[in-house]
């Protein structure tokens, strides 16, 4: 019997890759939360993406009336649902208050990044440097 790995699927069937998506451990959903990098960053890094960190500023380019084009620090990243909350993004619940509207990682553009971390600043120092050898 084979193993198979739960995000990558033999299946065609939408519904058994959604399923495979969904029921994935988190860390192969941390994977998932990735985003596009602005194309100064994408040429600085030579890589195309990401993944989404909490602190990182970001430009929203697919949403609705009011998201779109807003640009803001990402405030969580919500692993189980593979999804992103940034600040002033919020949306109008039914007795006036606001509430954070969570945003598709693949809906939005990195455009700054959070290298408070060292391990992080690290790993993207070397992709820097793999460009130049």
């Amino acid at each position: 019997m084979r193993m198979m790995t739960m995000t990558t699927t033999n299946s065609t069937k939408a519904r058994k890759q959604r399923k495979a998506r969904a029921n994935a451990p988190l860390h192969k959903k941390r994977r998932m939360v990735a985003a596009h990098l602005d194309s100064t960053l994408m040429r600085e890094y030579n890589v195309r993406s990401l993944t989404v960190r909490k602190g990182d500023t970001v430009k929203v380019l697919r949403g609705g009336e009011g998201v779109r084009g807003l640009e803001s620090k990402v405030a969580k990243v919500e692993l189980s649902d593979c999804k992103i909350i940034i600040e002033n993004v919020t949306v109008a619940k039914a007795d006036g208050t606001l509430k954070q509207r969570v945003v598709d990682p693949s809906n939005v553009v990195i455009t700054k990044l959070d290298l408070s971390d060292p391990w992080r600043k690290e790993k993207l120092d070397a992709l820097k440097g793999a460009r130049n050898s």
